[in-house]
């Protein structure tokens, strides 16, 4: 069953957190410094951000089905991992742009929702080409094409410059890398054998970097990259590698914490270069950390399993049936988080960074 290994990224084991606020759209929870704007929200990446892109594409990486959106509007399964909404659309709610960041490929998208943001993630994928060509989804290359066929539906319906304006102004997030690492290297023998782990850290970081850099020569500049999270604590791996008492699996997390290291040392020197670069690295390895070492902190009672089956292994179809209290889960199946606590994290790396995508002028 290598597809489990296979995409369902461990990634975003994270985070905690309490659905203690209620946002208004049209109000933006996060406040942005000197009263600026964000017009739109871009997303790219793998599961963790996937709104339903995987819904239009012929894979096996799909979860347009129950359980799966058992807490969304209606109860209704659209393509995202989780019960709830995913990360995509809490930033978008949190900034005040829109309660839902919509899949790019969805057929029902209206002009309005091309001006505000979509979303071009596909479950599966990853920095490295052969993990998004192993389960058949979009890979970043494809997602930066889809990008660009974008810009020029924008730009019939705003014009070149408002369309300059929009991407300018807006903020891109990333996502991925989790596959990479959980799949693609120690889940399969097709790069373990080629690179040791500092070499294919570099790998992954030359493939990210070429990818915003891309982004930034289309016309983005505010651009936040998310870091991994300890990869060796999502519930999958501990059952997979961590023995019998399913512990933390440290070679795991020592990679995503060089990773992190090398990736934000990267987005450095990418800023120094590019004169109105924004790139900002998002670190989401430490409060993950604390939040599955300490669940009760942070509102929950469960961190080492899923709320889908046992939780220690089950994800997309295996999920038939799920726990009765999912808000006390950090995870909704052995790889997703819940909505609950995306929501907390999403919210901190928010709190936490916007300012850094504000600046002096010219950019501001």
């Amino acid at each position: 069953m290598q597809f489990f290994c296979l995409e369902l990224f461990p990634f975003f084991v994270l985070l905690s957190v309490s659905l203690s606020f209620l946002v208004c759209i049209g109000e933006s929870v996060i406040k942005l410094p000197g009263n600026d704007t964000i017009p739109a929200v871009f997303v790219f990446g793998d599961s963790i951000v996937d709104t339903g892109n995987n819904n239009y594409i012929k894979t096996i990486v799909k979860v347009n089905y129950p359980p799966y959106g058992q807490d969304f509007m209606g109860g209704k399964p659209t393509g995202r991992f989780s019960n709830g909404k995913v990360p995509s659309d809490l930033i978008a709610e949190e900034l005040g742009i829109k309660s839902l960041l919509p899949a790019y490929l969805d057929p029902s998208l209206q002009a309005q929702d091309l001006i505000t943001g979509v979303n071009f993630a596909s479950g599966g994928a990853g920095y490295d080409p052969l993990t998004s060509d192993l389960v058949s989804v979009l890979s970043l290359s494809d997602q930066l094409e889809m990008f660009k066929e974008y810009i020029m539906k924008l730009k019939g319906i705003v014009g070149d410059e408002r369309t300059s304006q929009i991407l300018r102004k807006s903020l891109v997030i990333v996502v991925t890398g989790s596959n990479d690492v959980t799949n693609t290297y120690f889940g399969s023998p097709l790069r373990k054998c080629l690179y040791d782990i500092p070499s294919y850290a570099d790998l992954m970081v030359s493939s990210g970097s070429s990818f915003v850099q891309g982004l930034y020569e289309l016309g983005s500049r505010r651009i936040g990259v998310f870091g991994l999270p300890p990869l060796g604590c999502v519930p999958s791996q501990r059952t997979l590698k961590g023995g019998l008492t399913r512990k933390c699996v440290d070679s795991y997390n020592q990679m995503s914490e060089l990773f992190n290291k090398k990736l934000s040392a990267e987005l450095n020197l990418i800023n120094s270069r590019l004169p109105e670069a924004r790139m900002i690295y998002l670190d989401i390895y430490y409060l993950p950390l604390d939040v599955i070492h300490n669940p009760k902190k942070y509102g929950f009672e469960i961190a080492n399993i899923g709320c889908c089956g046992t939780g220690t292994i089950e994800v997309a179809f295996l999920c038939k049936y799920t726990c009765s209290n999912v808000s006390e889960y950090v995870f909704w199946d052995s790889f997703h988080l819940t909505e609950k606590a995306y929501r907390l994290l999403v919210h901190q790396i928010l709190k936490q960074y916007m300012k850094d995508f504000i600046c002096e002028k010219p950019f501001c």
